[in-house]
């Protein structure tokens, strides 16, 4: 009898179902262990899964689960730190379901039900072509529920932003596209688009225009009296809104900034937490310039251990900067997209960092700006991605070994 038990785990928010397999294939339980996903549940899998292992006298335990959500977190770590399970040396493995989904593919016609796809699961870990998964390392965990918040209130600010400029196009249609400030969300912007409407502004007196400017901008303006005269002349070509219509695109407006400035107040709560909780970590991706303590966060989150990874092209690929080729006979396409996987979250944080990085260093807008040339369209959105993708060799090196950065390279610490 084989001495290795393999335990298949499909999950889902309240009901799991395990799978039991030994290395040759052939099923220990004849039906599938279904156990609720709560601490009862998985004791009652451990129970379950020991009785089994001295019944077919098992030495080792292999369990696979997919990273379904955050659903497998507290199952994985739960039965990593039982004292019960680690006699049998138990390996753990949470799979990408892409490549449980691929895997299951190999099989023809099977159904879609718990039971089976705990066993895929099982056979996927068979197979061998996974490794197992480490129990994470709660530094970087916590780091990283900050960084993916931050994501999300930055999502959640774009819409809003965009939200805005459609309710203040249709209260002052030529605003948008004549705004004198240079941000048309900053103090004195939002001042005037609040309180007047361009009927006021045509009307009013130009120095009762210019002392509000100057107050709203806290004499931080350069030429108030252009600003004032740019606006008066917006103002006189708009459309006006009808009066009825006005005041309920004035209550969406005032609602979605009271929005955009809670959002922002979270997130200069949530930077300055990022930046107290990166102080734990001994990194010199800061030394880039450009890089900040919240693109080093992000980054640093997402990677966890570098030693996780081989080489670059193996963060790459966890990153998802890596392209699909289309080829046949002596044609290479050159237009081709993005491979639809990997960590969005590591993604995101490597292309804000390369957008930053090609600002404040001379080689990587070099890159940048030769990238922007070759092609006729999507030049930003392009050049941009490739410069991600070759900050990821610097970055793989700077995280293991130590290094810091210079101009010319990096040199060791």
């Amino acid at each position: 009898m084989s001495s290795t038990l393999i335990v298949g785990i499909d999950i889902s928010s309240e009901l799991n179902a395990a799978s039991f397999i030994d290395e040759a294939g052939n099923r220990l339980v004849k039906k599938a262990l279904f156990f609720p996903n709560d601490l009862d549940g998985a004791q009652q899998l451990i129970d379950f899964t020991i009785s089994l292992a001295q019944q077919f006298n098992i030495s080792s335990i292999k369990f696979g689960m997919e990273a379904t959500s955050h659903y497998a977190w507290h199952l994985h770590t739960f039965l990593a730190s039982s004292p019960e399970l680690a006699p049998f040396n138990p390996l753990f493995y949470v799979i990408n379901p892409s490549i449980i989904k691929s895997f299951k593919g190999a099989y023809i016609h099977l159904p879609k039900t718990d039971s089976v796809d705990a066993t895929v699961i099982a056979e996927c870990v068979r197979f061998g072509q996974v490794k197992p998964t480490p129990l994470p390392d709660l530094r970087y965990a916590a780091l990283q529920r900050l960084t993916r918040m931050r994501y999300h209130i930055v999502r959640s600010l774009v819409r809003e932003k965009n939200r805005a400029l459609n309710l203040i196009s249709f209260k002052f249609s030529t605003y948008p596209s004549e705004c004198p400030f240079s941000n048309i969300f900053g103090k004195a912007s939002l001042a005037i688009i609040e309180n007047f409407t361009p009927d006021d502004i045509a009307s009013m007196p130009l120095d009762n225009l210019i002392d509000f400017i100057v107050k709203n901008g806290n004499n931080r303006l350069s030429d108030p009296t252009q600003i004032a005269k740019t606006l008066k002349a917006a103002a006189n070509r708009a459309y006006r809104l009808h009066p009825d219509l006005a005041e309920a695109n004035d209550l969406a407006l005032s609602m979605t900034l009271e929005n955009i400035r809670f959002l922002e107040s979270q997130l200069k709560k949530l930077d300055g937490e990022i930046s107290r909780q990166l102080k734990a970590f001994n990194q010199t991706l800061t030394t880039i310039p450009g890089i900040g303590d919240v693109l080093a966060a992000g980054i640093i989150a997402e990677i966890g251990d570098i030693k996780r990874f081989n080489n670059e092209a193996a963060l790459a690929k966890y990153a998802g900067l890596i392209w699909n080729k289309y080829q046949s006979g002596n044609f290479n396409a050159q237009d081709t997209s993005l491979v639809k996987c990997g960590d969005q979250y590591l993604r995101y944080y490597l292309v804000e960092a390369a957008n930053c990085v090609r600002v404040h260093t001379v080689r990587f807008k070099e890159y940048y700006n030769k990238k922007y040339r070759e092609v006729p369209k999507h030049q930003h959105k392009r050049a941009l991605v490739l410069t991600a993708r070759r900050l990821i060799p610097l970055i793989f090196a700077m995280l293991s070994k130590g290094q810091i950065y210079q101009e010319r390279g990096v040199v060791s610490i």
